[in-house]
């Protein structure tokens, strides 16, 4: 089973970072349908997917969202436009092309 690290952009320009077995699905929910997303961005509805990274196993996906959500908001836009900080080694995660848009179901 793949697992998948993500970043979203929210209303008012946050970020939020997760991880899941389905990113169509995973966004869906985060935007109110199955009634469950997280209890952040029902308070801060996601506009877009900015990024999103491929993990062999849930424990590498876990150890990469940590990362993430333990970077500055300067050092995730930096992620997102592909430059990552150095502490942050990606050689483990393949990245997708997510295209600033919710993935197709």
């Amino acid at each position: 089973m793949a697992y998948f690290v993500y970043i979203l952009r929210c209303e008012g320009g946050s970020l939020y970072a997760g991880v899941t077995t389905d990113l169509a699905r995973r966004f869906s929910e985060h935007c109110g349908r199955g009634g469950k997303g997280a209890k952040y961005t029902a308070a801060h509805p996601p506009l877009c997917i900015e990024a999103a990274w491929s993990a062999e196993n849930r424990s590498d996906a876990q150890r990469l969202e940590y990362r993430i959500k333990a970077l500055s908001r300067a050092e995730k836009e930096a992620l997102i436009c592909g430059c990552a900080p150095e502490a942050l080694d990606l050689s483990a995660y393949r990245r997708l092309s997510v295209n600033g848009d919710a993935p197709s179901a």
